[in-house]
């Protein structure tokens, strides 16, 4: 088979693991519910299906390429989320957990849909890439973060079911605040997808900090756009408007537009299902968490941080302290991602201590969990997109 037909077949196999996965979320709905076992099988028969042709995604990729596609932000995320579909089966093999499936392939295909926005072009690697450590690193921390996060998933499904959506505090606000920022994911994911079938780009010209000329190629509508900025090409017609606001050229107005566009998207989503439920969306999910027991779910968050801690601290930081060494001659730089590679493995570091040598059981293990999974998705998307460093072609 030509090169061609070879990422064809493995953007084929993603899309229908993709779809399987949606297909998977019902069973595992209704073993939730009901004492008949058929529903989870049903649901681990589909998940393990979308699990193989992910692989097969990977592994022709991978064929085309020449190296291991996870240079990239599509390729990382991909295999991020191919790796959290993984990390389930295994926890699932262990603790027989089907409600873990109903949260964990919900995220796992938000992962896959924010990968989606980013170019899926086979590109060669760029000279600091070129290394078997690339491989050897990345899939380890790939893997290892993956692991991690089903302590969130694990976190969240314990206190939704020790939670009391309808008392007011602290509990249930911050709760219900990370379910607002799951729909602000799922708002970069609708406009990107729905802005991108439309076909939609400006491209903008300016001045940047450095007074050289610099352009930027929105894929959606221009909100926020440098000062002093002209429209290059456009899709809007004659006479296009560069922007609505102008901020400093300090600041990354493609990318502040993004976010932008994300936030009001999330929150028009997010208060449509309140309007209309009229009821908390922890308050929407709790019913299905009737059957948990909150002490397996905690020996699960508790378990994957053991598992998942070991693995980042090999490949977050000796495997990336050993790869610097070979690309930039240095074993350490305090590059961001650097820092927030640190800063990962201290929390959970001080996670493990606080669990193990100060009792920190239950529900403050549950909240560490989210906050260690807030640190992940930061480092791994935050620290890429907009923080400038060595890692930034991610």
């Amino acid at each position: 088979m030509s090169s061609q037909s070879l990422l064809s077949l493995s953007s084929t196999a993603l899309y229908i693991s993709f779809l399987t996965y949606l297909i998977a979320i019902i069973p595992f709905g209704l073993s939730v519910k009901s004492k008949k076992k058929i529903f989870s099988a049903v649901g681990i028969t589909l998940t393990t299906i979308g699990f193989v042709l992910q692989l097969v995604y990977f592994a022709t990729r991978w064929y085309v390429a020449g190296h291991a596609p996870v240079s990239n932000m599509y390729e990382f995320m991909t295999f991020f989320g191919i790796m959290l579909i993984g990390s389930f089966l295994i926890m699932y093999f262990l603790y027989r957990q089907s409600v873990i499936g109903l949260f964990a392939l919900p995220i796992a295909l938000l992962i896959l849909g924010f990968a989606n926005a980013f170019s899926k072009d086979v590109a060669p690697l760029i000279p600091a890439l070129q290394s078997e450590w690339l491989t050897i690193h990345v899939i380890t921390v790939a893997f290892s973060s993956a692991v991690l996060s089903i302590s969130f998933v694990t976190g969240i499904i314990f206190l939704l079911k020790t939670v009391n959506p309808s008392h007011k505090g602290k509990q249930t606000f911050f709760l219900e605040l990370v379910m607002y920022f799951m729909f602000v994911v799922l708002g970069f994911i609708t406009m990107t997808s729905t802005f991108s079938v439309m076909g939609y780009t400006k491209s903008l010209q300016f001045e940047n900090r450095t007074s050289e000329m610099e352009v930027y190629t929105y894929k959606l509508p221009a909100i926020t756009v440098p000062t002093n900025a002209i429209v290059v090409e456009s899709t809007e017609g004659t006479n296009p408007q560069s922007g609505l606001i102008e901020i400093p050229n300090t600041i990354h107005s493609q990318k502040l537009n993004t976010i932008i566009w994300s936030f009001l998207a999330g929150t028009i989503l997010y208060m449509l299902i309140r309007l209309v439920t009229r009821r908390k969306i922890i308050a929407l999910l709790k019913p299905l968490t009737s059957k948990v027991h909150a002490d397996t779910m905690d020996e699960i968050t508790y378990r994957s941080v053991v598992i998942g801690f070991p693995l980042f601290a090999l490949g977050g930081l000796l495997f990336a302290m050993i790869w610097a060494h070979y690309a930039w001659s240095r074993f350490w730089g305090w590059d961001p991602k650097e820092v927030w590679a640190l800063i990962t493995f201290l929390f959970y570091a001080g996670m493990l201590h606080l669990r193990i040598g100060k009792g920190w059981e239950g529900e403050k293990t549950a909240w560490m969990a989210i906050i260690g999974f807030g640190i992940i998705i930061f480092n791994q998307v935050f620290v890429n997109l907009i923080i400038s460093g060595l890692h930034s072609y991610a």
